[in-house]
Parts: C-alpha cells; sequence; structure tokens
C-alpha cells in the first residue's frame, strides 16, 4: 500500500513560479539571482502557512544549481538539484529555533559555518521561528551574521518581527509575506482538486479559503479533511457541516426579514442558529460581516473588497441593490452597539434578540422621519402670509423694590457723596437683528435707499423675558465679568416696551455698556419683539452706612452688644 502524503507537503511548491500569492517577493529574488546580487543574510516575515520557508528553500536550491535554465530557476538534473530533492545536500542546513534556542546551539552552527561547501557555490542556513532564539543565542549570532564567510548565506523565518533584535534587523535584508488572498487560495485548491481527481463546488472552497484566514497550509489540511469525510465530490452543504461553519444563507435571509419589517422570522432565524449549538456571540460578529459586505457590493469601486467567490459575489450585489445605503449604516451601527454589550451582558441572547427587533423596526423609523420631514416641507410652502396680530393688553408696570438705606451712626463720620453718572441711554432696536447680521445678509444704507425691514412685536411675559436673559450666558462664554452682572442683575419688565436693570456701581454701569448692544439683540431674537428697550440704572449708595476702619467695625459692635466694651476694658485690649 503506498504511503499517504498530505496534500501541504504533495503540493509544496519547488520553483518561484509555484509559489501562491507572493509574485513581488519571488520577482525580487529572481532579480537577485539573475544579477548575482546576494545579500549574506535574508529575513523572511509574515503570517504562518504563506511560504516563508517554501521560498527559502527553493532560493538556496536555486543559487547553488550547477545547470541553471534560461529564467534562472533550478534544472532539477544536476547532482546538487538531486541532491536536495533526495533531502541529503550537505550544502542547506535548516535549524529549528523553538527547539534550538540556546548559545551552545548558536555555536555549534558557527562551527559548521566554517566549512565550506563540497558541491555548489554557497552553504545556506535556514533559522526558522527565529525569534525564539535566547538573548545571548542572538547576541553569539551577531558577529557571524554582520560578516560571514563569503560562501555562507542566512535566511532567518519568523512569524513575530517585532520579537527580533534591531540589531539582527539591521544586519538582514527583510521580505515582508503578505495574506493569501482568498481567491488566489480558491484557485490553487481547484488545481489541487483537478489533480487529485476530486469534484469539489467553489462555494464548498470558499468556505475553506475563508477558514484557513490567508495561509495556504492551513487550506490544504482543512482540504484533506473534507476529503476524508465526502470522498471525491464535496457540496457546500457538506463543507459547512464538517467544518462547523454557518450558513451564509442565514445572514441572506435576516436582512430581507429585517428589510420587510417581520420581527417573527428574524427571531426564530436566530433560535434556529442557536439550537445548531452556534455561539450568539459568534452570530453578531458574522451578521456584522456580512452588512458590511452588503455595503462594498452597493459601488462597483469597493466591490472588489469583498474576498469571496464570483458566485457569492453576486449574491452580495442583488441584496445589495434592494438595501438602502443609510439603512445599511443604521444597521451596522445597531450590531456594532450589540457587540460591544455583549461581552457585558447578563441575558445575552435578550441582548441578540432586541438588536434584531431594532433591525427590524429602522425601516419603519425611517419612514416616518421621511413622512414628517415631507409634511414639514409642505407646512412651509402653504403657510399663508403672516396676518398683523392685535395687541396685546398691557402688563402692569412693576417697580423695582428701592434697596433699603442704613441709618449712619452717631459716631461715625460722614462722608461727601460719590458723584453720580447719569443713566445709560435707552437701548433701542436697530433697524436690523442680530440674526440678520449674523447671516450676512446685505444692510440697507443711505446709498442703497431700500426700506427698513419690518419690526417684529410679539407680545412676551416676565418670565420670558427673564428665561431669555438666562440664556445670555451661552454666548458670553469667557466674559467673567459680564456674566456675574447678569447673574447677580436680572431685569424688570417696566411695560411693553421697556426694561431695566439696577447695578451696584457706576463701574458695573460703564461695563455693561460694552455689551449693552449684543445683549438686547439676542434678548429682542429671543423674545421676537425688536421694540423692547433696556434702561441700566445705578443704586443708590450710602458711603455712611459702611464700617470701613477698625473703629468703625469696633463701634457697630458694640451697638449691637454693649457687652463688648467690658471685655475690652477688663482684657485691655487695643484695636489695631
Amino acid at each position: 500500500m503506498e504511503n499517504y502524503i498530505v496534500s501541504a507537503r504533495k503540493y509544496r511548491p519547488t520553483t518561484f513560479e509555484s509559489v501562491v500569492g507572493q509574485e513581488a517577493l519571488t520577482q525580487t529574488l529572481r532579480n537577485a539571482i539573475r544579477t548575482n546580487h546576494l545579500a549574506h543574510a535574508y529575513l523572511f516575515c509574515g503570517p504562518r502557512g504563506v511560504g516563508k520557508t517554501t521560498c527559502a528553500r527553493i532560493f538556496a536550491k536555486t543559487i547553488n544549481c550547477l545547470n541553471p535554465t534560461a529564467e534562472h530557476d533550478a534544472c532539477n538534473q544536476c547532482e546538487s538539484c538531486t541532491a536536495f530533492n533526495e533531502q541529503r545536500s550537505f550544502n542547506i542546513h535548516e535549524l529549528d529555533a523553538a527547539s534550538n534556542n540556546s548559545v551552545e546551539d548558536i555555536r555549534s552552527l558557527i562551527d559548521q559555518v566554517r566549512i565550506p561547501p563540497q558541491i555548489g557555490k554557497y552553504s545556506v542556513y535556514i533559522i526558522d521561528e527565529v525569534h525564539m532564539l535566547s538573548q545571548g543565542a542572538f547576541n553569539a549570532l551577531l558577529k557571524t551574521l554582520e560578516e560571514p564567510p563569503a560562501y555562507a548565506i542566512f535566511i532567518l523565518a519568523t512569524t513575530e518581527k517585532h520579537k527580533v533584535l534591531p540589531t539582527i534587523l539591521s544586519r538582514c535584508q527583510v521580505y515582508d509575506f503578505s495574506r493569501i488572498t482568498v481567491a488566489d487560495t480558491i484557485r490553487h485548491l481547484q488545481y489541487v482538486a483537478k489533480q487529485e481527481g476530486i469534484n469539489a463546488s467553489e462555494e464548498a472552497l470558499n468556505v475553506v479559503a475563508q477558514k484557513a484566514d490567508g495561509g495556504m497550509r492551513d487550506a490544504l489540511s482543512i482540504f484533506d479533511q473534507l476529503v476524508s469525510f465526502c470522498g471525491t465530490n464535496i457540496t457546500y452543504e457538506q463543507a459547512i457541516g464538517v467544518l462547523n461553519v454557518l450558513d451564509t444563507d442565514y445572514y441572506f435571509r435576516l436582512v430581507d426579514a429585517a428589510l420587510a419589517g417581520n420581527v417573527s422570522d428574524a427571531l426564530l432565524l436566530l433560535n434556529e442558529v442557536l439550537a445548531k449549538g452556534f455561539d450568539a456571540g459568534h452570530f453578531v460578529t458574522g451578521f456584522a460581516q456580512h452588512l458590511r459586505d452588503v455595503l462594498v457590493s452597493k459601488d462597483a469601486a469597493t466591490v472588489q473588497l469583498l474576498e469571496t467567490s464570483e458566485t457569492i459575489r453576486l449574491h452580495y450585489q442583488e441584496q445589495a441593490k434592494r438595501c438602502n445605503a443609510k439603512w445599511l449604516f443604521n444597521a451596522l451601527d445597531v450590531m456594532n452597539t450589540c457587540d460591544i454589550n455583549y461581552r457585558t451582558a447578563k441575558n445575552k441572547r435578550l441582548t441578540v434578540e432586541l438588536a434584531l427587533v431594532k433591525l427590524c423596526r429602522l425601516v419603519e423609523v425611517q419612514e416616518v422621519q421621511g413622512s414628517s420631514v415631507q409634511k414639514s416641507n409642505a407646512a412651509v410652502a402653504s403657510k399663508p402670509a403672516p396676518t398683523p396680530q392685535p395687541a396685546a393688553p398691557k402688563p402692569a408696570p412693576q417697580v423695582a423694590p428701592k434697596p433699603v438705606q442704613q441709618a449712619p451712626l452717631p459716631s461715625m463720620p460722614t462722608m461727601g457723596a460719590m458723584p453720580s453718572l447719569g443713566n445709560i441711554g435707552l437701548i433701542t432696536a436697530t433697524p436690523t437683528s442680530a440674526a440678520a447680521q449674523a447671516s450676512g445678509a446685505k444692510q440697507p444704507t443711505s446709498t442703497t435707499e431700500q426700506p427698513a425691514p419690518a419690526q417684529r412685536n410679539n407680545p412676551f411675559t416676565a418670565d420670558q423675558l427673564i428665561d431669555a436673559w438666562v440664556g445670555l450666558r451661552v454666548h458670553f462664554r469667557g466674559e467673567e465679568r459680564l456674566l456675574a452682572m447678569l447673574a447677580n442683575n436680572q431685569p424688570v419688565l417696566v411695560n411693553e416696551e421697556l426694561c431695566r436693570i439696577t447695578v451696584a456701581n457706576p463701574w458695573q454701569k460703564q461695563e455693561f455698556a460694552k455689551f449693552g448692544k449684543k445683549v438686547m439683540d439676542l434678548v429682542r431674537d429671543a423674545l421676537q419683539n425688536d421694540l423692547l428697550k433696556l434702561q441700566v440704572d445705578v443704586a443708590e449708595f450710602d458711603r455712611s452706612s459702611k464700617a470701613y476702619t477698625a473703629v468703625d467695625k469696633y463701634k457697630l459692635l458694640v451697638k449691637q452688644n454693649p457687652h463688648l466694651a467690658d471685655l475690652k476694658t477688663r482684657m485691655n485690649l487695643q484695636l489695631e
């Protein structure tokens, strides 16, 4: 009975031409061989199963070939190629750094470097998983790696480039291997299936390629697993059953149910998925990926981002035509939020079900919003011209309470009254409001001879005036002095066209005058009344009622408590 060889070994590439998904990198190596520009050290890095060690072996075999072809490939007939194919070549040395990572192992390798090749030009040393070397082993390799003999070439391979010392990286030519795309994986699997006489559907091979996640070795191993179960005929249903992959048809059906607003079908689909043993968290991430694939399928420019077979790509494009882009954006946001909340939720199934309910109601919400916008536009278009409103009855004038004055103490000296400033003139409405100024509209001037716009005269109450006054704080952030005055001095409505505030001193009056016009423009816009005016008064101030010196304060305290004078006398206290 013939020994069975797994596909990953049986169909391992033997030439640069047969390497899958690394065309730019293999072409660079072939050019280096053709021009004889060979470096003394290379570093091949990338994900697992993408061809790092394979390319290292092909490179070592090719540079030692005694009769290379016109395309500078190995001839597979000379003594060096024959020895390599039969795995008895003494020119190629492989070291697994994962199990030989000590300083002694590297010193043994350095001793081998001193021996020149017997057949061929070069001795090639391939160190796999080089990031597993210890710190001492890296240091032992540094000098030899920098200045090896002319016949020695080092090829280091690793899946974790960031763990390799920078001093090692600086001595090597670095080649970054990329993930193998789904399309390249499917093509190679089709070639292997044809060579083995196996009939495999494209959808089944797409499942294998998606499961392999860019690694050809993983894809071939999964393919062998399917062959062991299915025989010579591999179908899509068998592939998802063996690999425990959720059928993408569930995702397509769920999108159709959400677009139809059918909550019952969506919940039943979720129950069917969970009944088959699939995790709800994986279902959420898978469905979010499906929505993303539908979104990129809507545009011909982004459909190339969809990594799948041609048949399934057509299915995505067909469903994308039925989906609104805005709906897809909202659906992705719902599923992303569900994915975040799922990790911390105690009732995980309820979290997923609520997300599906929201998806089914997205179309309804968008229709309601759209109809509201249409009604609003129609109402604006059909709104009749405003008719003059009858004047509201004038409210009773409110008189501000006069500040209480304290009588001067008999023993306190009186001071001359501070000269008073005249009241700020009434801050009246300008021909244009602040809203018109902010919009940048052209204002009428004496040269344009345009008539002044009609003034607004909407009635308002004293409470509405206070609310508008409080709202000024939003417009004057950073003006701390003005904000303090606005908070401490609220306006009093005298009549429907006049309000008044009373500030503490003339300085506040002058400070408020800097912002008076802007303040009133904002108030008028808030109240929709351009006839309102503001009067700023200064409270009457009596210096005689204030105690400033220590003597004045003492006399005031004695008046309130006569026993304080006896205490001062008995304890012989002095006023500072």
